[in-house]
């Protein structure tokens, strides 16, 4: 058995933790690029506490996914401003931009160089600025991951910049900042918190420590996102939610994903649509065509087991199996009224376009087996 694990260097969690940024940050620069969605108010409170630190602030904003424009724009800010740190606070989307942005300022050449799929893929050569990454959602782990998705317009196409050294120097994951959530952005990004549980934890690189953090986590969405989503002021089923988000970008960060998020890319690519919500509709095609494809290809795999397992993880019934598991996620979605991918514009003619494209996803690569061109299109379908 080998494998490695990394993750943030260091990691506060906590209702009330983001009062801990100023001092926390103090060692790391005075002069900081704090990037910054739709969380103006809490943005500003922060912002105080930097300065009464003696740290310096200039803001960016990212009004939604970023984009290389939106990241080469960020870079020039910061380097005419000197900036020797970088704070995102937001969803995952801002984090993403603001790891993307540190990386940049750090290391030489251009972002192409550095882009899967439409660049040329290198690994980063060297560390980025330092980087504090502090979530305002429960869903993309952005926190914890080595990879920053950035959407790339003219081609139609999410890809990541990715390498160890995208992991925040700094990631503080306080709860109470999600509490406001609006009830479709708590059952989006929470789903997304628990694909990205599920999926390492029957990948191809699951190891022991990524299967310790994917059991504990997928228990607490289990009995707290249905609580969050009818009252988001539910500061124990919240809590929940948070931790449950930062053990799943540790766990995709060092096992692997599969064919939700290898769908999850080129969909978001085409059509307007919130990475959560594509990859909750997505879930439940998935797994349901995974168990059948195990079944049918490969009876002895162990990996039945462990859908089996996660059949009992989410339903708390020692007598549950894939089949269970299957059947518990679809209420799920049904009751946090997850829409259909057709209502985002997605039509059956779009189909082989983002087949071909998920097949040459890097996430697609960590799939339990590896699914038929039927298989693919039937995921499509039932997620129409």
């Amino acid at each position: 058995m080998r494998f490695e694990y990394a993750t943030a260097s260091r990691i506060i969690f906590g209702a009330g933790a983001v009062k801990e940024l100023a001092p926390a940050a103090s060692s790391l620069g005075k002069q900081a690029l704090f990037v910054v969605g739709r969380s103006v108010e809490r943005a500003a409170a922060a912002i105080r506490t930097l300065h009464d630190a003696g740290i310096q602030t200039e803001q960016f904003h990212v009004p939604g996914e970023p984009t290389i424009e939106l990241v080469l724009e960020g870079v020039g800010t910061a380097r005419s401003r000197q900036c020797d740190m970088v704070i995102a606070l937001g969803g995952g989307s801002v984090l993403d931009a603001g790891k993307a942005i540190a990386a940049l300022l750090a290391n030489p050449g251009e972002i192409q160089d550095y882009l899967e799929v439409v660049g040329k893929g290198r690994t980063l050569p060297g560390p980025s600025l330092p980087f504090v990454a502090i979530p305002t959602t429960a869903g993309t782990g952005s926190e914890a991951t080595r990879n920053a998705v950035i959407s790339v317009t003219e081609k139609r196409v999410k890809v990541s910049l990715r390498g160890p050294s995208l992991l925040p120097r700094l990631a503080i994951v306080d709860p109470a900042m999600t509490y406001d959530l609006p009830s479709d952005v708590t059952a989006a990004s929470g789903l997304d918190a628990l694909v990205q549980l599920i999926e390492p934890f029957v990948s191809n690189a699951a190891n022991p420590m990524t299967d310790a953090l994917c059991r504990d986590g997928i228990r607490r969405i289990a009995r707290s996102i249905r609580r969050v989503y009818q009252n988001g002021h539910d500061v124990e089923a919240r809590a929940d939610m948070a931790l449950a988000a930062l053990f799943s970008g540790m766990a995709l960060a060092n096992a692997k994903l599969g064919a939700v998020h290898g769908f999850a890319g080129p969909i978001g690519g085409l059509f307007q649509a919130p990475h959560g919500a594509i990859c909750a509709r997505l879930l439940t095609p998935v797994v349901r065509a995974n168990l059948v494809a195990l079944h049918q290809r490969e009876p002895q795999s162990t990996t039945l087991a462990r859908f089996d397992e996660l059949g009992r993880l989410l339903t708390d019934s020692e007598n549950a199996n894939g089949e269970d598991e299957v059947a518990w996620l679809q209420d799920l979605c049904a009751d946090l009224k997850i829409e259909p991918l057709r209502m985002y514009g997605m039509t059956e003619a779009d189909f082989p376009e983002l087949i071909a494209q998920a097949r040459r996803s890097s996430s697609m690569k960590g799939n339990p087996l590896v699914l038929t061109e039927d298989e693919l299109t039937g995921i499509l379908e039932e997620a129409l």
